[in-house]
């Protein structure tokens, strides 16, 4: 399993995914905000999304896992 953490503390502005997607390395999961700057965070390989662990709106700090990818067989994480 492939953990896909925040790069820093922001609100979860959006949720591009839902659990059962599947998803092409550097794929848009979630998008940040923060200081009024949208922040994308991206699928570090390819794989299906197996649990989205924030939700909207919600304020999610740097280091929290928002997302577990379940990576294509063969793929490996960058």
């Amino acid at each position: 399993m492939v953990e896909v953490r925040a790069e820093l503390i922001g609100n979860l502005w959006k949720v591009q995914v839902k659990e059962g997607d599947q998803v092409s390395a550097e794929d848009i999961l979630v998008i940040l905000e923060s200081m009024k700057m949208e922040i994308p965070i991206t699928a570090p390989v390819a794989g299906t999304v197996h649990s989205v662990l924030a939700r909207e709106g919600e304020v999610v700090e740097e280091g929290q896992v928002v997302v577990l990818l379940e990576p294509s067989a063969g793929t490996e994480p960058s």
